[in-house]
């Protein structure tokens, strides 16, 4: 058997792609906001149902970026329980976070403690939805709206999911999005904000476009974050075939589901009967004195089996050798608890289910 990685890219045909990316040799335009990224853009307006949205070269920039353009002061409210881009791009923009714990049900932020978070310097909370599980959006909003802070939901894990019917670019002030190689939907490397306010989005096409207004205008100091058409062709052909890579991811997270569910010591992600997800992440958590191992041991035991798994999210931001003397794990307890605990199964599009059923052998000692 080969090496059964954490996650795998998908792919569309290789003659399609190349289908798609062959007027680049007849027009040249290989970057600079050209015709695939035009079209992608009008595609995902329509496939995520929001109002506006930016292209850009990855999530972390659509992260530091959207918040430089919200032109935020002092502290913002976040998770430690995200991938380090989060918490990187509010202090690359002069911004204080400050760590609220997670729910331990769905390891989102929990919004019951962010309000005694708030302080006079507090501009704009940045919750984070984890494996596809969303925020308590209507809290959040009534906190912002009460005290007057801007919401950037950090929507990584949610591409193309929605919440009673609504897709999940619509909450917040604005919502960025990832579209790395490993994501449900890539675009090679990629990201994408949705936004409210339209002004918003004059200044993130500025900012990652140099600062540059017009041909001879430059009215501002701009990063280069733009989106090039082999990414967005890539994006293109994803997009077409995204429903049918859901449903096999789908298919894979059932069986894990069904020989998993009821384990003693292991802990199954729950999934919530008013969103649509997209099955991005198979976490487990693991209570070593209930099932006889700890995480690192079943990592083990299957990298021994060279099927690869992920401590993810390890350390939690707070822990991370950048921020630990600045930060004590100990005010966000759960955070901390589920980092040592958590692991993150192998889960993609292609992924068979005998091979799930080797996985899920290997960990119940079946085999």
């Amino acid at each position: 058997m080969s090496k059964i990685m954490v996650t795998r890219s998908s792919m569309p045909p290789k003659e399609e792609y190349m289908a798609e990316i062959s007027s680049m040799w007849e027009n040249h335009w290989l970057t600079n906001m050209g015709d695939k990224h035009k079209q992608l853009q009008e595609s995902l307006l329509s496939r995520l149902e929001v109002d506006n949205i930016e292209l850009l070269t990855n999530g972390h920039m659509a992260l530091e970026l959207v918040l430089q353009a919200m032109d935020l002061s002092g502290e913002v409210i976040t998770t430690p329980y995200t991938f380090i881009s989060t918490t990187h791009s509010i202090v690359r923009n002069n911004l204080k976070p400050v760590f609220c714990d997670i729910d331990p049900d769905d390891y989102t932020i929990d919004a019951e403690k962010i309000e005694k978070l708030i302080t006079p310097r507090t501009s704009a909370i940045l919750p984070v939805h984890v494996y596809g599980n969303i925020c308590n959006i209507g809290a959040i909003k009534a906190i912002a709206d009460k005290y007057g802070l801007k919401v950037i939901y950090d929507a990584a894990h949610a591409f193309d999911e929605k919440v009673d019917g609504i897709g999940v670019g619509n909450f917040g002030d604005a919502s960025c999005f990832s579209f790395h190689a490993t994501k449900v939907f890539n675009t090679i490397e990629g990201g994408a904000v949705s936004y409210k306010d339209e002004e918003i989005g004059n200044k993130l096409y500025q900012l990652k476009n140099f600062g540059i207004e017009d041909a001879e205008t430059i009215t501002g100091i701009g990063a280069n974050a733009k989106m090039n058409e082999f990414c967005a062709a890539m994006g293109i052909c994803n997009l077409r075939h995204l429903d049918g890579e859901k449903l096999k991811r789908k298919n894979a997270f059932d069986r894990y589901t069904e020989r998993l569910d009821g384990i003693k010591g292991i802990r199954l992600n729950k999934l919530k009967p008013n969103v649509e997800y997209n099955y991005a992440y198979f976490p487990i958590i693991v209570d070593p004195k209930e099932f006889g191992m700890d995480r690192n041991q079943i990592q083990k035991k299957l990298a021994d089996r060279d099927i690869f798994s992920r401590k993810y999210f390890y350390p939690i931001s707070s822990a991370c050798d950048c921020y630990k003397d600045t930060y004590d794990v100990n005010e966000t307890p759960i955070a901390y608890e589920m980092s040592q605990k958590v692991l993150t199964l192998p889960l993609y599009a292609d992924l068979d289910l005998d091979t799930v059923d080797l996985i899920c052998d290997i960990i119940t000692g079946d085999t």
